[in-house]
């Protein structure tokens, strides 16, 4: 439990800057990219709160986040297909130049959030180590 707590949190710290960065944002494409990072963030909070007790598990809220998750987490690639930036952006050049790479991690956190059964509360806590390293591992060298 301790492992989901310490990979949920990392992940929440990571895409917290995205509500902050998205203000003041000028460039479309790049908006259109914080909005889909921010709907990746709220849901990734709900079942969140929910694997590590902070909120009660809710089936439909759960199931709701999941769907939500995935469909947003399917569409990381995409939104970063432009290599267009903003000055407040917090994605790194490098993520165009390493692009292979940062879409097999893209793909990787896509995998996981499909891969999460929300129907219950031992499947949110054993599906959310793998989104939350998932975040991690594309965070840590692809944002600012």
């Amino acid at each position: 439990m301790k492992r989901i707590s310490r990979t949920v949190a990392l992940c929440l710290v990571f895409a917290a800057g995205v509500a902050v960065a998205k203000e003041g944002v000028t460039n479309p494409t790049v908006k259109a990219r914080m909005d889909t990072m921010q709907t990746i963030r709220q849901n990734v909070a709900v079942l969140g709160d929910m694997a590590t007790g902070k909120s009660a598990y809710d089936g439909a809220a759960a199931q709701a986040a999941q769907a939500a998750l995935a469909a947003a987490a399917g569409t990381i690639i995409e939104r970063f297909t432009p290599a267009e930036t903003d000055p407040v952006t917090e994605a790194k050049p490098e993520i165009w130049t390493s692009f292979d790479d940062f879409s097999a991690r893209a793909r990787s956190l896509a995998d996981a959030a499909a891969a999460l059964d929300a129907s219950s509360l031992d499947g949110v806590r054993a599906g959310m180590g793998a989104v939350g390293g998932a975040c991690r591992e594309c965070h840590t060298v692809y944002r600012m």
